[in-house]
């Protein structure tokens, strides 16, 4: 099984590119973030017609996650828990049964931050441990799970072509690489860092300034497994090529494949 995780950045503005990616990559499920519109208006006819079902969390004009998956999705939840006053949509999760395995995907949009101090850090820090409890539970549950998503979190200096231009952004604070090496430290593995310590290894590349053509990159989405998930991991990797694509976000592609 075949699962990625996919900032796309506007549904209307990839509505071209992200068919097309799913064409070519044939993934069972994504998880989408910043899909930038309310549930009713999101096409699902148009995934639903290459045999995905759709769960959406939306929001207007900004935010807003979705799950697409070949298998049926049973018992999906909408909104991290923790904080009944957030309304920002960044949270999805819900469970697919595949064989004889329930696989709980959770799938997220982790806030930016920034400026950094200030508030937009403080509801970052806040919602991250709201995450860390989630994680907790799930872990305390054996649950077969991953966290997948946007982390907006560069945990380690190889994971930007020039760290040093990251350190007082939210997305490379100590505060914000420590809040995420909490989840690591409960036992989730990080896929991608399972397969290669290498630097160079980025999801995101920033429209400005000719990133994607100086390969001036950071890793910033990520897939977290719990150790029922990992022990299942066969490959993963990053689906670099399509930044290079007519009218691509600025994120691309990671996935993992599953023996479930």
């Amino acid at each position: 099984m075949k699962l990625a995780t996919f900032n796309i950045n506007g549904i209307k503005a990839r509505i071209a590119a992200l068919p097309a990616w799913l064409d070519e990559a044939q993934p069972d499920i994504v998880l989408l973030q910043e899909i930038k519109s309310v549930d009713e208006n999101f096409p699902t006819e148009l995934f639903e017609d290459r045999g995905y079902q759709v769960a959406t969390h939306g929001q207007k004009g900004f935010n807003g996650v979705a799950i697409l998956s070949k298998y049926p999705l049973e018992d999906v939840d909408r909104g991290l828990p923790g904080d009944p006053e957030d309304v920002q949509a960044r949270w999805i999760e819900a469970t697919v049964v595949v064989g004889d395995t329930a696989l709980r995907i959770c799938g997220l949009y982790l806030p930016n931050g920034n400026p950094a101090p200030g508030p937009k850090f403080d509801y970052k820090l806040a919602w991250m441990d709201r995450l860390e409890a989630r994680a907790r539970a799930l872990l305390a549950d054996e649950t077969c799970a991953l966290l997948a998503g946007d982390f907006n979190i560069i945990p380690q200096a190889e994971d930007a072509a020039r760290p040093d231009a990251w350190r007082d952004d939210a997305l490379f604070r100590p505060e914000s690489r420590a809040a995420f090496q909490r989840i690591q430290y409960l036992g989730y593995t990080d896929a991608i860092r399972a397969r290669s310590q290498a630097p160079g290894l980025y999801s995101f590349w920033d429209y400005q300034a000719g990133a994607w053509n100086r390969n001036d990159g950071i890793r910033i989405d990520h897939v977290m497994m719990t150790p029922q998930c990992a022990d299942r991991m066969v490959d993963c990797g990053i689906d670099k090529q399509i930044r290079g694509y007519e009218k691509p976000s600025d994120h691309v592609p990671v996935w993992v494949e599953l023996d479930l």
